[in-house]
């Protein structure tokens, strides 16, 4: 019952936000002029890790001056893009960003790409998109004060999971159609009794600057597992002079709020707004 009550609160306090930027949005943000996100261009990879070598892709921007740091943006897929053709983890969200301006993109997007049958928040996983981060930092000579986290779907789990593990590594999260609690733990809470997921990673990452997508209609991943995080940490970062929370809500849009949110014309900015404090 208490759980109730105070999943009820968490609710009623996203329903009459106040203090920081959120966005109910009916239609997909305009989309600027830019190249076929279809032809981003990506370099292929390969990295170790504890369960062996594995393949990743990297944007490189065109014009990359070696000799000054370079912000890093960590990007993870859905379920749907596991695999090992070192291919399909870029076929969704990302390239929608890049795609805008490809030409003067000014970010390394680092595309790790998750094995079949687990996810993100799999300890191998993480340590293999880690590692990726780890390795196109030292080869493109990245900025470790700009490097910025952000995922879609399962993804999305892994966003808010790898935040809330290293909080010091990002200077912004960008969490899209992602939770704390996959919807299998939703369906059975009973064998699956993980304590308040949700607070706890709240309480890791209140001072970390984040903009959460989501679909109103997501059938998939309830747009409750987005709602509570985002309550949470608006109830955690009230007088906070470093609080820099932002949500989108997209009404009516199911699944899909990847076709959104990485169409906002403002993400890129936001996030470069950002640097890690030293």
């Amino acid at each position: 019952m208490i759980q109730q009550i105070r999943l009820c609160l968490v609710m009623l306090t996203v329903l009459a936000l106040t203090g920081f930027t959120a966005s109910v949005r009916a239609q997909a943000p305009p989309a600027a002029a830019g190249t076929d996100p279809a032809s981003v261009p990506f370099l292929d990879r390969t990295g170790m890790a504890t369960g062996g070598p594995f393949n990743y892709q990297v944007f490189v921007p065109a014009h990359l001056n070696r000799r000054r740091a370079c912000p890093v943006i960590l990007f993870l897929h859905g379920s749907g893009e596991r695999g090992d053709d070192n291919r399909a983890q870029t076929k969704n969200g990302i390239r929608l960003l890049i795609g805008r301006d490809t030409d003067r993109f000014p970010c390394v997007v680092v595309c790790p790409q998750c094995r079949a049958g687990v996810s993100w928040t799999d300890p191998e996983m993480e340590e293999l998109a880690l590692a990726a981060l780890d390795q196109s930092v030292k080869e493109f000579h990245g900025d470790l004060s700009r490097i910025y986290l952000t995922g879609l779907s399962m993804g999305g789990y892994g966003t808010w999971d790898l935040a809330q593990r290293f909080p010091a590594r990002w200077a912004a999260i960008a969490p899209c159609c992602g939770g704390r609690r996959f919807p299998k733990e939703l369906a059975d809470p009973i064998n699956h009794p993980i304590g308040d997921p949700y607070l706890e990673a709240a309480q890791k990452i209140v001072a970390l600057p984040a903009w959460v997508f989501h679909g109103g209609a997501d059938g998939t991943v309830p747009v409750s597992e987005s709602r509570q995080m985002v309550a949470l940490l608006f109830l955690l970062e009230q007088g906070r002079k470093d609080a820099d929370l932002k949500y989108s809500e997209y009404p009516g849009v199911g699944h899909n709020s990847w076709d959104y949110a990485y169409k906002e014309l403002d993400l890129l900015p936001w996030m470069l707004s950002h640097r890690r404090p030293k």
